[in-house]
């Protein structure tokens, strides 16, 4: 059990491992092309849903979307994966981006459950808050148009897709991936209910020019909203392990075959790949070939450990919840 083990024993690192800021610049150029597509549509939008992850809620969320793209539109945010994150502080996460950045109508979702509650409280609040707005060039039209919006891999498309299915009974309107990055351009409105008839428009996942925070990339980076290979595996991995650590989450160590925690990203990975048999062949200085741990690979099953859930239900932005609360929260777990 990864409760065994007394955090205090050991000699963590105390600061984020080091990562070039060249490493987190990602703005392809689709990225641009669809910025100016969403805003050349915006007259035709009645609602704006942006989509974020519920382990980073403080985290990443693009400031192009307040300041360009929603505007006065009716504004939802909607964090998604919440399966993934700790259940207990949601109220306070509610609570905080209230108070914090005046976020009314927020909705905790997780897309891959049909029968999440979330999801079922979506379309309703989509229509109250289009019925009550000043629709303005839209006033005399009877459909709802709907944007969705996010930075890249929060789960938009599958979420498309889930209210697709429920409403109307249709299935795989959207080609859904783990890779950040596969939806490329605006694309047509799909209609994902009948009565009143709602359309929404899937964007590109949106991202700063750059991140000039290299936490915060590396928890976007772990989250698959930068592409893994352009930070490195190894990278991500290293971070992940220095996370669990710092939080003494310790459940890494039985899935990566150690005796205990360790604080060295290449002793886990060399652990992990002797438990699931991970190995490339490689040819020797003198020619022959022989068997190494192939250590990009078994990063890669760590930080897909994290990503499923495998490591524990995690909120990556723990330390950004107010002070009070974190206090709160030490004194009822003592």
């Amino acid at each position: 059990m990864a409760t065994k083990f007394n955090p205090a024993s050991y000699n963590f690192r105390k600061k984020c491992p080091f990562v070039t800021k060249d490493l987190l610049r990602w703005f392809p150029g689709h990225m641009n092309k669809g910025i100016k597509q969403m805003q050349r549509k915006l007259k035709s939008v009645d609602c704006v849903i942006e989509v974020h992850d519920a382990r980073i809620p403080f985290t990443g969320r693009n400031p192009i979307f307040a300041n360009t793209l929603i505007g006065n539109k009716p504004h939802i945010l909607v964090l998604n994966k919440k399966d993934l994150t700790i259940p207990s502080l949601i109220p306070r996460i509610r609570d905080q981006l209230k108070a914090e950045q005046n976020i009314q109508n927020l909705v905790f979702t997780n897309s891959k459950d049909q029968h999440c509650r979330g999801l079922k409280t979506l379309k309703p609040l989509m229509v109250d808050l289009i019925k009550a707005s000043n629709r303005y060039n839209r006033s005399e039209e009877l459909d709802y148009n709907v944007m969705i919006m996010g930075v890249p891999n929060v789960g938009k498309s599958s979420m498309i897709n889930m209210l697709r299915s429920k409403n109307m009974s249709i299935r795989h309107a959207l080609p859904v991936g783990a890779v950040a990055g596969v939806t490329r351009s605006v694309m047509m409105k799909i209609r994902i209910n009948n009565d009143p008839l709602i359309f929404m428009l899937d964007t590109p996942g949106i991202l700063e020019p750059s991140v000039t925070d290299v936490e915060m990339g590396l928890k976007l980076a772990l989250c698959a909203s930068l592409q893994d290979h352009l930070v490195g595996e190894e990278i991500i991995a290293d971070y992940l392990l220095y996370w669990l650590n710092k939080h003494a989450m310790f459940k890494y160590v039985d899935y990566m075959g150690l005796p205990e925690p360790c604080d060295d990203i290449n002793k886990v990975l060399i652990s992990g790949a002797i438990k699931y048999n991970r190995v490339r062949r490689t040819r020797d200085f003198d020619g022959r070939m022989r068997d190494v741990p192939d250590l990009v690979e078994i990063a890669r099953t760590m930080i897909k450990a994290f990503r499923t859930g495998e490591l524990g239900k995690i909120l990556l932005d723990i330390e950004l919840l107010d002070d009070k609360y974190m206090k709160e929260k030490e004194r009822s777990l003592a």
